[in-house]
């Protein structure tokens, strides 16, 4: 089973797309903020992270330049979640190091089709 890091600050949604992606088959780590996700991604090894951008403590941006430079992380995919959609959005999303860009409301099907690509499914 691959294990997926999702990192929401909302517990709604993090609730909802923890239940959503467990259906789906995959092991959910959850984390409320950047800088839980940096600490869990470093002691779990997820095989990818789903990111929100705008959370508090550390935001996912810099989180995620935080796990694309630590050699132990660096081979993670990562998803951003946002509801930030502008062309410079996907830009500094992408510059930070993720794979993809999924905006909020999440649509499960396209997000799991995403993963399943980054995972080599």
């Amino acid at each position: 089973m691959k294990i997926i890091l999702l990192a929401e600050d909302d517990d709604m949604s993090r609730d909802m797309l923890s239940r959503r992606l467990a259906k789906l088959g995959y092991v959910v780590i959850e984390a409320r903020n950047g800088t839980e996700a940096v600490e869990a991604a470093r002691n779990e090894n997820p095989d990818l992270v789903l990111m929100d951008v705008c959370m508090p403590k550390m935001g996912g941006l810099e989180a995620m330049r935080k796990l694309k430079g630590d050699p132990k992380t660096a081979r993670i995919p990562i998803i951003a979640l946002t509801a930030l959609n502008t062309a410079d959005d996907v830009r500094r999303a992408i510059d930070a190091g993720c794979a993809g860009y999924e905006t909020k409301p999440v649509a499960m099907i396209k997000l799991n089709f995403k993963i399943r690509k980054l995972l080599g499914l």
